[in-house]
């Protein structure tokens, strides 16, 4: 049986991953631990096999950027340090697709992260120290999904579909999106578990989204009609020179599928596929 200790009591990640692995009866035991005070560092992690580290601040106030860099970086290197003084086994480290510091693009092994607001850099940072304190009996693992999106997710996934909701119409636009549901992202830090591994990572949907198919599956899952039209599409080609908003709508935005992590590639020496439902079918899920 895999212990696993997830850090951050309220996180979406962690909450959702503690309830997949719920269905696999007698493999894992999952606990969680709040670091939001100093009590936690009297807390034990022997015993454990992994720390799942969710916890972290996403915005803060122009006048506490230094928080982003206290709890996203410095908190994360204590936490491994312990984890690793204790005996744990694996660190798995969320960071995100934001490193590379931009809205648009193809991502290989080749592109260099280039992070650009400051949570993209706390996270890199942390990542920087994290893999300077591996070691071959402390594996370090951190993923870097893209856009997660499931069941009360919050994030630019229920904006988009707020839209999909309340427009009558919508432009058509031929763009792909790396995304992942959040029941793949458990699926996948599972696999993780299991295998004890380290390295970067880059898990996806197994299929690239297309962002106006997207807003057809959420308007269908609440029975509304919205119509999809290329009549507005020069508008927005126009704005994607000049909005971040509409590059992160309507840009392309993907990780090659080759990389570590993706659908086919291998974990453990084994060839792996965390494809759970259909992204049609992810879709009306995340809508019931």
């Amino acid at each position: 049986m895999k212990k696993v200790l997830i850090t951050g009591v309220n996180g979406y990640i962690g909450k959702s991953f503690e309830q997949w692995v719920l269905q696999y009866k007698n493999k894992y035991t999952v606990e969680k631990i709040s670091l939001r005070d100093e009590r936690w560092k009297g807390s034990s992690f022997k015993g454990y096999d992994a720390v799942l580290h969710t916890a972290a601040i996403v915005h803060v106030k122009e006048d506490e950027v230094e928080n982003y860099f206290k709890i996203n970086k410095e908190l994360t290197i204590e936490v491994a340090k312990k984890a690793k003084q204790e005996g744990v086994k694996q660190f798995i480290f969320l960071s995100t697709m934001g490193v590379y510091g931009t809205e648009t693009g193809f991502i290989t092994e080749d592109t260099l992260p280039t992070p650009k607001t400051d949570y993209a850099k706390s996270k890199y940072e942390a990542e920087q120290v994290l893999k300077q304190i591996e070691a071959p009996d402390f594996n370090v693992a951190i993923l870097r999904p893209p856009i997660v999106y499931g069941k009360d997710c919050p994030g630019n996934y229920s904006r988009l579909a707020s839209l999909a909701i309340k427009l009558p119409f919508f432009p058509a636009i031929d763009n792909e999106r790396s995304m992942i549901y959040i029941d793949n992202l458990s699926e996948f830090i599972r696999l993780i578990v299991d295998e004890n591994v380290s390295g970067i990572y880059f898990p996806q949907n197994k299929e690239y989204v297309n962002t106006t198919q997207l807003v057809k599956y959420v308007a269908e899952s609440h029975k509304k009609k919205i119509k999809m039209s290329k009549l507005l599409n020069w508008t927005v080609r126009l704005g994607l020179k000049h909005s971040e908003t509409l590059r992160k709508v309507f840009g392309s935005f993907v990780y090659d599928k080759k990389l570590p992590g993706g659908h086919g590639t291998f974990l453990g020496g084994k060839s792996i596929n965390y494809q759970t439902n259909s992204f049609e079918e992810s879709v009306k899920k995340t809508e019931m």
